[in-house]
Protein backbone atom coordinates (compact mmCIF):
# COMPACT_ATOMS: atom_id res chain seq x y z
CA UNK A 1 0.00 0.00 0.00
CA UNK A 2 1.17 3.33 -0.96
CA UNK A 3 2.29 6.10 1.99
CA UNK A 4 -0.06 8.23 3.43
CA UNK A 5 2.04 10.62 4.86
CA UNK A 6 5.75 12.05 3.52
CA UNK A 7 8.89 14.17 4.58
CA UNK A 8 11.11 15.69 2.20
CA UNK A 9 13.37 18.64 1.65
CA UNK A 10 15.40 20.50 -0.51
CA UNK A 11 19.36 21.22 0.05
CA UNK A 12 20.81 24.77 -1.35
CA UNK A 13 22.09 28.19 -0.74
CA UNK A 14 20.15 31.39 -0.35
CA UNK A 15 16.75 29.02 -1.42
CA UNK A 16 14.27 30.82 1.21
CA UNK A 17 12.27 32.11 -1.39
CA UNK A 18 12.16 28.48 -2.55
CA UNK A 19 8.21 28.01 -4.41
CA UNK A 20 9.00 24.04 -4.09
CA UNK A 21 7.26 23.83 -0.86
CA UNK A 22 4.36 25.56 -2.17
CA UNK A 23 4.01 23.35 -5.00
CA UNK A 24 5.01 19.83 -3.31
CA UNK A 25 2.60 20.50 -0.82
CA UNK A 26 -0.30 21.81 -3.20
CA UNK A 27 -0.35 18.78 -5.18
CA UNK A 28 -0.13 16.66 -2.33
CA UNK A 29 -2.73 17.98 -0.09
CA UNK A 30 -5.03 17.43 -3.84
CA UNK A 31 -4.39 13.66 -3.50
CA UNK A 32 -5.10 13.43 0.25
CA UNK A 33 -1.48 12.91 1.51
CA UNK A 34 -0.10 14.46 4.78
CA UNK A 35 3.37 15.90 3.08
CA UNK A 36 5.69 17.72 4.42
CA UNK A 37 8.72 20.11 2.49
CA UNK A 38 11.58 21.54 4.71
CA UNK A 39 14.03 23.75 3.29
CA UNK A 40 17.57 22.87 4.41
CA UNK A 41 19.55 26.49 3.80
CA UNK A 42 23.22 26.01 4.29
CA UNK A 43 23.47 29.74 4.69
CA UNK A 44 20.86 30.30 7.59
CA UNK A 45 23.15 27.08 9.01
CA UNK A 46 26.42 28.48 8.22
CA UNK A 47 28.02 25.67 6.73
CA UNK A 48 29.86 25.01 3.33
CA UNK A 49 28.59 23.53 0.29
CA UNK A 50 30.82 20.67 1.39
CA UNK A 51 28.50 20.07 4.28
CA UNK A 52 25.60 18.24 2.25
CA UNK A 53 27.28 14.86 2.47
CA UNK A 54 26.06 15.52 6.35
CA UNK A 55 22.75 17.01 5.32
CA UNK A 56 21.93 14.33 3.42
CA UNK A 57 23.10 11.35 6.30
CA UNK A 58 21.30 13.59 8.74
CA UNK A 59 17.87 13.69 6.56
CA UNK A 60 18.14 10.12 6.12
CA UNK A 61 18.10 9.20 9.66
CA UNK A 62 15.84 11.76 10.84
CA UNK A 63 13.23 9.53 8.41
CA UNK A 64 13.31 12.14 5.50
CA UNK A 65 11.66 10.37 2.13
CA UNK A 66 13.72 12.19 0.02
CA UNK A 67 15.40 15.35 -0.92
CA UNK A 68 15.70 17.80 -3.81
CA UNK A 69 19.36 19.22 -4.29
CA UNK A 70 20.26 22.83 -5.53
CA UNK A 71 22.78 24.89 -6.12
CA UNK A 72 25.77 24.84 -5.16
CA UNK A 73 25.38 21.14 -4.00
CA UNK A 74 24.15 18.97 -7.21
CA UNK A 75 27.89 17.78 -8.26
CA UNK A 76 29.01 17.66 -4.50
CA UNK A 77 26.38 15.30 -3.21
CA UNK A 78 27.13 12.62 -5.66
CA UNK A 79 30.24 10.90 -3.82
CA UNK A 80 28.01 10.87 -0.56
CA UNK A 81 24.90 8.53 -2.33
CA UNK A 82 24.84 4.69 -2.53
CA UNK A 83 23.59 5.19 -6.41
CA UNK A 84 23.22 6.87 -9.15
CA UNK A 85 20.36 6.66 -11.87
CA UNK A 86 21.55 6.62 -15.18
CA UNK A 87 20.66 10.11 -16.05
CA UNK A 88 22.19 11.62 -13.59
CA UNK A 89 25.63 9.29 -13.74
CA UNK A 90 25.38 10.69 -17.52
CA UNK A 91 25.44 14.32 -15.98
CA UNK A 92 27.14 13.74 -13.15
CA UNK A 93 24.54 16.10 -11.12
CA UNK A 94 21.99 15.21 -8.80
CA UNK A 95 18.64 17.25 -8.10
CA UNK A 96 16.59 14.59 -6.46
CA UNK A 97 17.56 11.74 -3.67
CA UNK A 98 15.43 9.02 -2.87
CA UNK A 99 15.73 7.09 0.63
CA UNK A 100 14.50 3.37 -0.25
CA UNK A 101 13.90 1.22 2.09
CA UNK A 102 17.11 0.35 4.32
CA UNK A 103 18.22 4.33 3.92
CA UNK A 104 19.59 3.77 0.51
CA UNK A 105 20.30 7.02 -0.95
CA UNK A 106 19.75 6.86 -4.81
CA UNK A 107 20.56 10.16 -6.79
CA UNK A 108 18.10 11.09 -9.49
CA UNK A 109 18.06 14.19 -11.83
CA UNK A 110 14.61 15.66 -13.04
CA UNK A 111 16.32 18.70 -14.34
CA UNK A 112 16.78 17.30 -17.52
CA UNK A 113 12.95 16.01 -18.09
CA UNK A 114 11.99 19.44 -16.40
CA UNK A 115 13.63 22.10 -18.82
CA UNK A 116 12.95 19.55 -21.97
CA UNK A 117 8.99 19.26 -21.08
CA UNK A 118 9.21 23.09 -20.44
CA UNK A 119 10.73 24.17 -23.95
CA UNK A 120 8.63 22.06 -25.48
CA UNK A 121 5.85 23.63 -24.29
CA UNK A 122 6.66 27.17 -24.53
CA UNK A 123 9.24 27.85 -27.66
CA UNK A 124 7.52 24.51 -29.44
CA UNK A 125 8.71 26.21 -32.98
CA UNK A 126 12.27 27.84 -31.98
CA UNK A 127 15.13 27.31 -34.00
CA UNK A 128 17.69 25.41 -32.87
CA UNK A 129 20.82 25.05 -35.33
CA UNK A 130 22.85 27.49 -32.93
CA UNK A 131 22.66 27.79 -29.37
CA UNK A 132 24.70 29.41 -26.58
CA UNK A 133 24.35 28.26 -22.94
CA UNK A 134 25.88 30.46 -20.11
CA UNK A 135 26.55 28.13 -17.60
CA UNK A 136 28.05 24.52 -16.74
CA UNK A 137 27.30 23.90 -13.11
CA UNK A 138 25.35 21.13 -12.80
CA UNK A 139 21.80 23.23 -13.68
CA UNK A 140 24.07 23.60 -16.65
CA UNK A 141 24.48 19.91 -17.46
CA UNK A 142 21.34 18.77 -17.46
CA UNK A 143 19.70 21.82 -19.54
CA UNK A 144 22.65 21.24 -22.40
CA UNK A 145 21.92 17.37 -22.02
CA UNK A 146 18.04 18.60 -23.09
CA UNK A 147 18.77 21.01 -25.64
CA UNK A 148 20.47 18.28 -27.71
CA UNK A 149 17.92 16.07 -26.81
CA UNK A 150 15.57 18.77 -28.48
CA UNK A 151 17.46 18.31 -31.48
CA UNK A 152 19.51 21.32 -31.27
CA UNK A 153 22.78 20.96 -34.02
CA UNK A 154 25.04 22.86 -31.77
CA UNK A 155 25.83 24.27 -28.63
CA UNK A 156 28.18 26.65 -27.21
CA UNK A 157 28.78 26.55 -23.44
CA UNK A 158 29.97 29.66 -21.83
CA UNK A 159 31.66 29.10 -18.20
CA UNK A 160 33.90 31.64 -16.21
CA UNK A 161 35.68 28.60 -15.34
CA UNK A 162 37.40 27.93 -18.55
CA UNK A 163 37.52 24.07 -16.97
CA UNK A 164 34.69 23.49 -16.41
CA UNK A 165 33.04 24.06 -19.61
CA UNK A 166 35.50 21.83 -21.18
CA UNK A 167 34.76 19.21 -18.93
CA UNK A 168 30.86 19.88 -19.82
CA UNK A 169 31.54 20.20 -23.58
CA UNK A 170 33.73 16.79 -23.68
CA UNK A 171 31.04 15.19 -21.83
CA UNK A 172 28.19 16.25 -24.35
CA UNK A 173 30.70 15.45 -27.90
CA UNK A 174 31.05 11.53 -25.94
CA UNK A 175 27.80 11.30 -25.29
CA UNK A 176 25.43 12.99 -28.39
CA UNK A 177 28.73 12.73 -31.13
CA UNK A 178 31.75 14.89 -32.08
CA UNK A 179 31.18 18.73 -32.70
CA UNK A 180 27.38 18.62 -30.84
CA UNK A 181 29.16 21.16 -28.24
CA UNK A 182 32.20 23.43 -28.01
CA UNK A 183 33.52 25.28 -24.87
CA UNK A 184 33.85 29.04 -24.77
CA UNK A 185 35.19 31.66 -22.25
CA UNK A 186 32.75 34.93 -21.97
CA UNK A 187 34.38 37.12 -24.12
CA UNK A 188 34.09 34.85 -26.75
CA UNK A 189 30.47 35.52 -26.04
CA UNK A 190 29.98 38.86 -28.43
CA UNK A 191 30.94 37.01 -31.35
CA UNK A 192 28.95 33.69 -30.14
CA UNK A 193 25.76 34.82 -29.54
CA UNK A 194 25.83 37.49 -32.86
CA UNK A 195 25.25 34.15 -35.02
CA UNK A 196 22.66 32.04 -32.45
CA UNK A 197 19.46 31.06 -32.48
CA UNK A 198 19.09 30.93 -28.99
CA UNK A 199 20.66 31.59 -25.41
CA UNK A 200 19.92 29.39 -22.30
CA UNK A 201 20.81 30.51 -19.23
CA UNK A 202 22.06 28.65 -16.42
CA UNK A 203 23.64 30.13 -13.74
CA UNK A 204 22.31 31.46 -10.26
CA UNK A 205 22.56 35.41 -11.53
CA UNK A 206 19.08 36.75 -11.36
CA UNK A 207 17.96 34.71 -8.36
CA UNK A 208 16.72 36.41 -5.43
CA UNK A 209 19.44 36.22 -3.48
CA UNK A 210 22.25 37.05 -6.97
CA UNK A 211 19.78 39.96 -8.45
CA UNK A 212 21.32 41.21 -12.21
CA UNK A 213 22.46 40.32 -15.49
CA UNK A 214 24.80 37.46 -16.41
CA UNK A 215 25.68 39.27 -19.76
CA UNK A 216 25.84 42.83 -21.05
CA UNK A 217 22.28 43.59 -22.11
CA UNK A 218 23.83 44.70 -25.11
CA UNK A 219 24.46 41.15 -26.58
CA UNK A 220 20.81 40.42 -26.60
CA UNK A 221 18.82 41.05 -29.87
CA UNK A 222 15.52 40.74 -30.88
CA UNK A 223 16.51 37.53 -33.01
CA UNK A 224 17.47 35.87 -30.52
CA UNK A 225 15.07 33.44 -28.44
CA UNK A 226 16.16 33.47 -24.96
CA UNK A 227 15.40 30.61 -22.24
CA UNK A 228 16.10 31.36 -18.80
CA UNK A 229 16.68 28.37 -15.60
CA UNK A 230 16.02 30.65 -12.59
CA UNK A 231 12.54 31.13 -11.54
CA UNK A 232 12.23 33.34 -8.31
CA UNK A 233 11.64 35.67 -9.28
CA UNK A 234 9.60 33.95 -11.84
CA UNK A 235 10.49 37.70 -13.87
CA UNK A 236 14.54 38.08 -13.52
CA UNK A 237 16.27 40.75 -14.83
CA UNK A 238 17.60 38.87 -17.70
CA UNK A 239 13.48 37.78 -19.25
CA UNK A 240 12.15 41.27 -18.39
CA UNK A 241 15.45 42.72 -20.71
CA UNK A 242 15.12 39.84 -23.41
CA UNK A 243 11.07 40.82 -23.34
CA UNK A 244 11.59 44.19 -23.91
CA UNK A 245 13.65 43.74 -26.92
CA UNK A 246 10.97 41.47 -28.87
CA UNK A 247 13.04 38.39 -27.66
CA UNK A 248 10.85 34.77 -27.81
CA UNK A 249 11.49 34.44 -23.81
CA UNK A 250 11.30 30.89 -21.61
CA UNK A 251 11.11 32.04 -18.12
CA UNK A 252 11.86 29.35 -15.05
CA UNK A 253 8.59 28.47 -14.18
CA UNK A 254 7.58 25.82 -16.73
CA UNK A 255 10.96 23.87 -15.48
CA UNK A 256 10.65 24.22 -12.11
CA UNK A 257 7.31 23.12 -12.12
CA UNK A 258 8.04 19.31 -14.52
CA UNK A 259 11.27 19.06 -12.20
CA UNK A 260 8.70 18.90 -9.41
CA UNK A 261 6.15 16.93 -10.82
CA UNK A 262 9.22 14.11 -12.03
CA UNK A 263 10.54 14.32 -8.31
CA UNK A 264 6.81 14.36 -6.41
CA UNK A 265 6.67 10.66 -8.90
CA UNK A 266 9.87 9.55 -7.53
CA UNK A 267 8.88 10.49 -3.96
CA UNK A 268 5.46 9.15 -3.97
CA UNK A 269 5.19 6.76 -6.80
CA UNK A 270 2.07 8.57 -7.69
CA UNK A 271 1.43 10.46 -10.52
CA UNK A 272 1.37 14.09 -10.21
CA UNK A 273 -1.02 16.77 -12.58
CA UNK A 274 1.77 19.11 -14.14
CA UNK A 275 -1.50 21.05 -15.67
CA UNK A 276 -2.59 22.21 -11.92
CA UNK A 277 0.97 22.54 -10.93
CA UNK A 278 1.52 25.19 -13.88
CA UNK A 279 -1.47 27.05 -12.40
CA UNK A 280 -0.20 27.04 -8.80
CA UNK A 281 3.38 28.71 -10.01
CA UNK A 282 1.32 31.37 -11.69
CA UNK A 283 -0.64 31.89 -9.20
CA UNK A 284 1.96 31.91 -6.57
CA UNK A 285 4.44 34.34 -8.85
CA UNK A 286 1.00 36.64 -9.03
CA UNK A 287 1.01 36.91 -5.16
CA UNK A 288 4.81 37.81 -5.29
CA UNK A 289 4.44 40.19 -8.15
CA UNK A 290 6.63 43.34 -6.86
CA UNK A 291 7.92 41.17 -3.96
CA UNK A 292 11.01 38.77 -3.74
CA UNK A 293 9.66 35.15 -4.80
Amino acid sequence: MAKDSYLVGLIGSGIGPSLSPALHEREADRQGLRYLYRLIDIDVLGVAPEAVGDLVRAARDLGFDGLNITHPCKQLVIEHLDALAPQAEALGAVNTVVFEEGGRAVGHNTDVTGFAASFARGLRDAPLERVVQLGAGGAGAAVAHATLTLGAERVTVVDALADRAADLAGSLNRHFGAGRAVAATPDRLPASLAGADGLVHATPTGMAAHPGLPLPAELLHAGLWVAEVVYRPLETELVRTARALGCAVLDGGGMAVFQAADAFRLFTGLEPDSGRMLADIAELGEKSAGQVV
